[in-house]
């Protein structure tokens, strides 16, 4: 039996569970919070009150923490492409429907959508109605994002799919809980209270897709772990690495937003190193058992990464002074 034909066995395999994961690590429309929760009421009559107050709070925020913020934005706003990519994975089909060839891992892809949807939605609003950054350009850069879609090096495969995710969304929980203490540090409470509740989110889904993995590795423990090789030896690459400002090539933007992400603490090379280390002992790789040559060869490989990574990342220098970008316009600020 060929590897995909394997790996599309698994995947159905595990689609009998998919009502439990729904169950477990989502949560229903009517219960979870809504942007609307945490913004200005603009039915209120005290809406314009409520509004100056949070932009007046929002002038104590510093230059690298708005385009950290911006970038956070529109990396959370780039969401079509994240749901076409995983509709177009091994074992996954677009309908729930089996009378029409579906399965319920369209479920699972549909809902965890609906609650990524609402980050970008409360960001963006955020934004907005703060005053400090510029709207347009930030339209612009989203609609640029997701033109130019992305390539995070998984293909169609479900289990490097599912690495991808288990990592990203563990480094998208850092990030945003730590943009939620910088936030309170400054003042903004409100601000912080957002950024804490998208955090939440992003541990649930992250808590979901690692878990995805550890049953593959019950089922099928090598090629899940060269699988798992195979993702951290080109590296995980960032949902928005193809970001770009108005007038400027594909990937013009990211590492000076980057960099300020690295210059304020948000998100570092040393948290990409902790992020491995945690999936590893997650998954317990050092006890995975029933292993081919080259998989275990894989896991050796895996076991002193991160202190290999460890060492590159002391060695990394960010550039003192911040990129200026067309985002967030320094004389607002």
């Amino acid at each position: 039996m060929s590897i995909k034909n394997i790996r599309l066995e698994v995947m159905q395999f595990l689609e009998k569970n998919v009502d439990s994961f729904v169950e477990q690590f989502l949560i229903p429309v009517e219960k979870i919070w809504q942007p609307s929760d945490f913004l200005p009421d603009s039915q209120s009559e005290n809406f314009f009150e409520d509004v100056k107050e949070l932009r007046e709070i929002a002038k104590e925020l510093p230059y690298d923490f708005w385009v950290t913020l911006v970038g956070d934005t529109i990396t959370e706003e780039a969401l079509p492409t994240y749901e076409s990519w995983l509709m177009d994975v091994e074992g996954i089909n677009q309908t729930e429907d089996p009378a029409n060839g579906g399965n319920g891992w369209a479920k699972w892809v549909k809902q965890w959508t609906g609650e990524e949807n609402r980050h970008g939605d409360l960001l963006n609003k955020y934004l907005y109605l703060s005053g400090r950054v510029n709207m347009r350009e930030i339209e612009m850069t989203t609609q640029h994002l997701i033109n130019d879609g992305f390539d995070i090096g998984t293909g169609t495969d479900p289990y490097k799919n599912f690495v991808y995710t288990s990592f990203q969304e563990l480094a998208t929980y850092v990030s945003h809980n730590r943009v939620s203490q910088i936030a309170k540090k400054f003042g903004d409470k409100k601000l912080s209270k957002m950024c804490k509740m998208i955090a939440g989110d992003e541990m649930r889904h992250h808590h979901a897709y690692s878990e995805f993995v550890t049953r593959i590795f019950q089922v099928d423990p090598s090629e899940m772990m060269l699988a798992f090789q195979y993702m951290m030896k080109q590296k995980i690459v960032m949902p928005a690495h193809f970001l770009r400002e108005s007038g400027q090539k594909i990937s013009s933007a990211f590492e000076q937003f980057s960099d300020s992400a690295q210059r304020i603490g948000v998100y570092t090379s040393n948290d990409y190193v902790d992020i491995l280390q945690k999936l590893i002992e997650k998954w317990e790789i050092d006890k995975v058992t029933n292993l081919t040559d080259e998989a275990e060869k894989a896991r050796d490989y895996l076991m002193k990464l991160p202190a290999r990574m460890a060492r590159i990342s002391e060695r990394i220098v960010i550039p003192a002074e911040s990129h200026i970008f067309k985002w967030v316009e320094p004389a607002k600020l």
